[in-house]
């Protein structure tokens, strides 16, 4: 290959450089373009400020009191993950496979 032919090659190749950069550009441009015009019919708007309602009886009544230890209502009833001894004879599997064993570690020497 002699040089005029490199120098012919790389004269080609950086003429099609040259146009897909060009090409690139325009086509960004155009998309910049309808973006800009899409988002100026848009408007951001945050949700609706909340209405205040009239106050019922129900309001004006103080909280119940609440009670240390009182119970919590579930909906629904949560299962246990291992059924009793006796739901066990009766062929009731466990929902949980069963725990693993514990690392034991040497005890910590009191000073």
């Amino acid at each position: 290959m002699s040089a005029d032919d490199r120098k012919r090659t790389l004269a080609k190749h950086l003429l099609l450089a040259a146009v897909m950069v060009a090409a690139g550009l325009v086509v960004s441009g155009l998309a910049l373009t309808q973006l800009r015009a899409a988002h100026t019919a848009e408007m951001a708007q945050a949700t609706q400020p909340l209405q205040s309602s009239p106050p019922s009886d129900q309001d004006k009544a103080p909280p119940a009191e609440s009670k240390p230890g009182g119970e919590r209502p579930t909906t629904p009833a949560p299962e246990p993950a291992r059924p009793d001894a006796e739901a066990q004879k009766e062929g009731a599997k466990p929902a949980l496979p069963p725990a693993p064993a514990e690392k034991m570690a040497p005890p910590i020497q009191q000073k």
